[in-house]
């Protein structure tokens, strides 16, 4: 029993290529190369292929080979075509949307932003395709569609930020770079405009679905983990006849937290936290310079977040400047004046300085300029050292 208990999986099964259940009539073969890698066993089914792409799939990657090509020689181009460069600098190269003077303009110049369209256009086409692909072969193999509906949530996102969210605000320039770095840059600088997301209600729901998803994920693998001694992965099993396993993963958590979920019941958990994590999210971002234009100040007005106390100072625009200090300055002292400044002379000799008394070894006191003419001084070697 102690074999289990590792990181990895030590049991890989070999035998002969399972290729599936039968395809619909119709449907184009899978590919005929299939056999078993090591690597993959520790993590999973050992099994590499067949692979099913179909035409949907075929197309879905070659319009994303075409948005990868176009931003990636966009950013090595931006580095003078050094791959040490590149490859050095890659996590902060990007690719820009257009500027602001472009505003929705569908064709703006390929340096402007007209490469950043084209990327944009073929990526999104490939992801949607792949969403079709996902949905088709759950279809043809007689499962439910909710890895193609947990898919689109996060398409939905995406297309917040980069398609959906741009039009409503009239420009390109709204939407995200292509890059590492630069979108998360982008992150930071959208929270600052519109007065930090943390007083985004939605964006508080989706951080909360994503700690929450990992967590429930997280309790969910380390139970199966934990039972699988028992027989607890063959879950679907453990649904209608409860066996040993199950009884004792129910018993850990209740006696852990009161109440337990079932064998079924915590798939649709983390299948719901993972889905409302992208979906509350994009809302968020949807409403951001929309609906409202500083979510501080919003969450103020919905008593949702606390105000300064006057006390603290004034909060808000700045204030008007007093007129008192938009008066134009007194005319300055006459240069004859008493205590007058006197000005430098124009072939920048030295300013003279009334005449001051020098202590012992001849050197001026700090602050004060020497009387002594530069041609009689004796040399900085020759003058004693400071008291």
């Amino acid at each position: 029993m102690t074999a289990y208990q590792n990181l990895f999986t030590r049991v890989q099964v070999r035998g002969p290529i399972e290729a599936g259940v039968a395809l619909p009539i119709g449907d184009q073969p899978r590919t005929r190369g299939a056999g078993y890698n090591r690597l993959l066993g520790w993590i999973g089914n050992a099994q590499l292929g067949p692979i099913y792409l179909g035409w949907t799939g075929v197309a879905s990657l070659f319009f994303g080979f075409i948005a990868i090509e176009i931003i990636g020689l966009n950013m090595w181009a931006s580095v003078g075509w050094d791959p040490i460069e590149f490859i050095r600098r890659l996590p902060w190269l990007a690719l820009e949307p257009p500027p602001p003077e472009q505003g929705l303009n569908i064709m703006p110049p390929l340096a402007q932003g007209g490469w950043w369209l084209m990327a944009g256009f073929f990526l999104t086409t490939s992801i949607l395709l792949w969403w079709v692909r996902t949905y088709n072969r759950a279809r043809a193999l007689g499962l439910g569609t909710h890895v193609a509906w947990a898919f689109a949530s996060a398409i939905w996102l995406y297309l917040v930020l980069g398609f959906i969210r741009p039009v409503l605000m009239g420009s390109w320039s709204e939407a995200v770079p292509f890059g590492i770095f630069p979108h998360l840059d982008w992150t930071g600088a959208f929270s600052i405009t519109y007065g930090n997301l943390f007083y985004n209600p939605f964006h508080a729901l989706s951080i909360a679905f994503l700690y929450g998803s990992a967590l429930l994920f997280a309790m969910h693998g380390a139970t199966i983990l934990a039972v699988s001694r028992y027989g607890g992965e063959r879950e679907i099993e453990q649904i209608t006849d409860r066996g040993t396993a199950s009884e004792r993963a129910a018993l850990f958590w209740r006696w852990t937290m009161g109440f337990n979920a079932s064998m079924e019941s915590i798939h649709r958990w983390a299948w719901w936290f993972a889905v409302l994590c992208t979906l509350t999210g994009g809302i968020g971002i949807l409403l951001s310079g929309t609906a409202v234009n500083n979510w501080y100040l919003w969450a103020m007005e919905h008593h949702f977040a606390p105000g300064y106390e006057v006390s603290a100072g004034y909060v808000g625009p700045p204030p008007p400047i007093p007129e008192a200090m938009l008066t134009p300055p007194a005319a300055p002292a006459p240069v004859d004046a008493p205590a007058a400044l006197v000005p430098a002379p124009a072939d920048g000799a030295a300013i003279p300085t009334p005449d001051a008394a020098l202590p012992e070894g001849n050197v001026p006191a700090e602050g004060t300029v020497p009387t002594t003419p530069p041609a009689e001084r004796p040399a900085p070697s020759d003058q004693a050292p400071r008291p």
